[in-house]
Parts: structure tokens; sequence; C-alpha cells
């Protein structure tokens, strides 16, 4: 049997036709090419979400295929010109990449809110996120369309010619669009009504339309001076012989209510803390599920209650009352900072400290917080409120959040690329760093004891809670309307000192009683100035969870 081989002239002429390939096309040609890339390739998760709701009709994917494709040509149109087609296309199948890789990974609805955790992300957690799963996305959305861009020409057009080829493309894909979407208009309408959240999905859209959200709106992409807050707040005079207070907010990092064991999970998750004879509330709940909003939400006297997000942004928060008062504030981080909650007051970056046994590899373990904390403390006269941010339960690499001592449930997830790990592998892990929080608190509490000169309180509260594989979901951040409870419900814990219980007159008993209430991060603002005693015209009393106890 004899085996045919190519000559090596044939071989050179089929190099040299793919060398020499260069297609001449119209930039609407291509923005077409790309929008249908995009609706077809690009949104795997937009596709298993929407036609769940409908699987059987075939005429529903072709609809929805006509919408998803005619919004990316009509946006593209408007956005992608002759002269910018290249770059911008290149720019969109990167981050359409990424994008489609995380929502795939994860089931991330892409918002503006959860835009902003991504451009808030510092270079920690993005290090975090590379992970070798994102080599194959990056590849087959990114790299390869683009290089069958860049070999493309783009047909070159006079301005007046130019103008009336992209308005009449533009009315094409209107009418195409509309078209389709008619072909099963019933069911494209029911989707849209009653799982509007599928609109999150549809990639590259979602963060486009997010982007431009984000610089339109009050956004900490657009920086603004804080308009005042409180400035009549005034703390009430105490006699002299009596101790200053010391009041340490903790603000923990993505912990869930589920899983924290004084809420009676299966597993005792917080056994030091159970020793401890701290005031806990089952029933606790988020302003967001993201740090970027619920951080500046909780400190704020507007809140989830009064919700307006450029009100938040835009005013001075619950420190800068304090600081108005006279009650001197210290926020210590061991995050990615305080969302604009501590603008002009003092900030102590800790997560990039060096101090053996605590950091390694440019992350520090929360007790860092810890560190020369009294010192600090003690650096100013009178009373007190310190904040601590934990790095706490920060995904996806939950196994870097606990010291090698505290894996007590195994085996554990040891990779940030959770597709690799077991749903109860991943659980482990992240109930290890809930047993690591607890014995944060109890050093915190135990720091407080130690110091005599002061009256201590400590309250800890987490910011959002964590999807782990219910729903399919994983991480946070889902748009707070359709936001499973596993990332809305958070725990919160009191601690106070018998010096500060008795001097502030409070009721412990009382306070117990209302802790098995509903309660939500509203009632912070309100209840650190009343806890501390500050009047002013801003503090609503309502919602204050001491004043029925003190």
């Amino acid at each position: 049997m004899s085996v045919a081989v190519p000559r090596p002239a044939a071989l050179n002429l089929s190099w040299s036709r793919l060398r020499n390939w260069r297609p001449e096309i119209s930039t609407e040609a291509l923005i077409l090419l790309a929008s249908v890339f995009f609706a077809l390739v690009c949104n795997t998760l937009f596709w298993r979400s929407a036609i769940a709701t409908n699987p059987s009709s075939i005429l529903f994917a072709v609809s929805l295929f006509a919408l998803l494709a005619s919004v990316h040509a009509l946006l593209f149109g408007l956005l992608i010109w002759r002269w910018n087609a290249k770059v911008l296309l290149t720019l969109l199948f990167i981050t359409t990449a990424f994008a489609t890789h995380y929502m795939n990974s994860y089931n991330v609805y892409l918002d503006a809110d959860m835009l902003r955790n991504v451009l808030a992300t510092d270079h920690k957690e993005s290090r975090e996120l590379m992970t070798p799963a994102l080599l194959l996305p990056l590849l087959g959305y990114g790299l390869l369309p683009t290089l069958l861009l860049w070999r493309v020409r783009l047909r070159k057009r006079s301005w007046g010619r130019t103008l009336l080829w992209r308005l009449a493309f533009l009315v094409a894909v209107v009418v195409a669009g509309s078209a389709g979407t008619m072909l099963s208009f019933q069911n494209v309408s029911a989707l849209m009504r009653n799982h509007r959240e599928v609109r999150y999905l549809a990639t590259p859209v979602n963060y486009l339309i997010a982007l431009k959200q984000n610089f339109s709106s009050s956004s900490p992409m657009t920086k603004q001076p804080k308009l005042p807050l409180g400035t009549d707040a005034k703390a009430m005079p105490r006699a002299a012989s009596s101790k200053p207070r010391l009041l340490v907010l903790v603000v923990g990092e993505t912990v869930r209510a589920q899983n924290w064991g004084l809420n009676g999970y299966a597993r005792q998750t917080t056994p030091e803390l159970a020793q401890t004879g701290v005031i806990n509330f089952p029933d606790m709940h988020a302003c967001g599920t993201s740090t970027e909003v619920s951080l500046p939400c909780m400190f704020s006297p507007f809140g989830r209650h009064d919700y307006d997000e450029k009100k938040i942004r835009g005013h001075q928060s619950l420190l800068h009352v304090l600081e108005h008062s006279g009650i001197s504030t210290l926020w210590r981080d061991n995050q990615s900072g305080c969302k604009g909650v501590c603008d002009g007051l003092t900030i102590e970056r800790l997560d990039d400290a060096t101090k053996p046994g605590l950091c390694a590899d440019g992350r520090c373990m929360d007790e860092i917080l810890l560190d020369n904390l009294a010192t600090q403390v003690r650096a100013k006269p009178g009373d007190r409120v310190v904040v601590l941010h934990q790095l706490g339960n920060h995904g996806p690499s939950y196994f870097q959040r606990y010291p090698a001592q505290f894996r007590q449930f195994a085996p554990t997830c040891d990779t940030a690329d959770l597709g690799k790990c077991s749903r109860q592998d991943i659980v482990n892990s992240y109930d290890n760093s809930i047993r690591y929080t607890d014995h944060f608190l109890s050093r915190t509490i135990a720091t407080l004891r130690g110091l005599e000169d002061y009256d201590t309180a400590m309250i800890y509260l987490s910011d959002h809670g964590e999807s782990l594989g219910e729903k399919g979901l994983y991480l946070h951040g889902v748009p707070y309307a359709i936001a499973p409870e596993e990332q809305t419900r958070v725990p919160m814990v009191m601690w106070f000192s018998p010096g500060f219980a008795s001097d502030r007159g409070l009721d412990t008993s009382c306070l117990r009683q209302r802790a098995a209430q509903h309660t939500d991060q509203d009632n912070l603002f309100p209840s650190v100035l009343g806890l501390m005693q500050v009047q002013t015209s801003v503090y609503d009393r309502s919602r204050d969870l001491f004043a029925p106890c003190t």
C-alpha cells in the first residue's frame, strides 16, 4: 500500500495562501459577524437560563437569538466605526472572555454593582482569580477571534456614504430584531417580565450598560466630595470620673448566617464565642450582596429602608458623625479599603504587613488587626470607635483564610478554581474560615478585657453572605432583588464589658430578647450613635437596638 506524501511545494503554496488571506468586508458586516459570535458563542449561561423557562419551543430560541444579536448589533452600530473597530472589538473579545469564564464558573450576574466590585478588586484578589481554568476561555473567546479580526481589511467609504450605510444598517437591525422577536413574542415578553434577571447574563451588552451606569451615577468610579452629615452631633457629657469608652466594630467579610455555629448550624463553627457570653442575632439581614454596596449602606442613615445609592455614596458616614461629636475613630483594614466610609479620616492599612507568623505571600491573617491595637487606641484621649475590617471568608480562596491549625473540617478545597472541588470540600474550607473568625473575635474580646483603663464593647457584623453551590450559585453579588437568602442573611454578635454595660445603663437581658427578632444593617447607624450617646438630627431612635434596653 502506498501513502501519498504532500510535496513541499504544495505545503508552501497552502501556507502562502493562508499568510496572504486578507478578506475585505464592510464595517457593518464585521459588526454583524461579531454580534452573531457574541450571541451564539459567548452566552452559555444566558441560553441555559433562558431556555430553561421554555425548553420545548424552537421558535422561542430563534426569537431570543434574533433579539440578542440585534441588541448587540444596534449597540455596536452606534459605537464601532472603521477607525476604532479593531481596537474596540479586541477589547470586547478579551473582556468578554474574562466575563464569560467567571459567569459560567460561578453563575455570576453582571449588573452595575457586580461591575463595580470587579473594578474595585485589588491586585491580590485578582491574582487569586487567575487560575489555569482561565486559559481555554481566553484562547477561544478572546485570542482566536482577535487574530481573525486583525486579518480582515475594512472597506473604505466617504463619510457621506458611511453615514447612509450605517443608518440603513441600524434600521435593518431594528426591523430584523423586531420581526424575529415577534415569532414568539408572548414567550419572550414573559421571560423579560418574570425573569428580568436574565438580562444581566447577556454578554457583552450587560457589562457595557453597567459601565455606562457606573460612569453616569454616583459610583466610586466618579469621585466626588462627600456632603456633610450630622454636623450638629454632640456627645452627651459624662462624669469626670468615668472611664473613656471604647467600641470596637468588627466588619466581617462574606460570612453567611446559615453556617454560623451560634445560629444552630449542624457544625459548631463558633465554639470559642459560645464560651464568651456574646449576644447573638440569628435573624440579621444585609443591605447588599457585595462589600461595595453593603459597607456604605450600613454606615449610612439612609440604608436599605430608604435606599438611594446617590445619597448613600454622596454623604459622609457614621464615622464622620462620630468625629463631629468629638469621638475619634480609627479604621484598621485587612481587606480592600473602606469603600468611601472613612474618606478623610484615619485609616491604617495592614493587608501589606510583614509580621512573621501572621503574614505571608502578600496576605495577612486577620489577627494582624489586633497587633499593637492597645497602643493605637491610647494614641488619642477620650471615647473612641475603632473599626476592624476583616479579610474573613473572602472567596474563592477560602483555604487561605485560616492558619493550618484551624483545618478542622476536611478534606478541603485547596485551590481558587472551585470547579475542581466537590461542593462538600468547598463547604469544609468555608467552615474552617468561620472557625478562624470565631477565634479572631474571641481574641478581640480578650484584648478588650485587657484594656482596663477603658470601658469596652464589641459589635461584629458581616457585610454580606455567600453562595456555596445552592441553585448552582457560588460567591456573591447577585442583584439584591433576586439574591438568595444565603447572600443576604448574615451573623451579628455583641459583647460588653461589665463596666461598659453598667456605665451605659444597658439591660443585657432585654437586649438578648430583642436579638431574637428580625434585624438588619439599617440598625447599625442609629444603634452606634445611641450606644455612644451622641445627639444629632440624623439619629433615628426607632431603629436604635439599644434604646428600649437602656
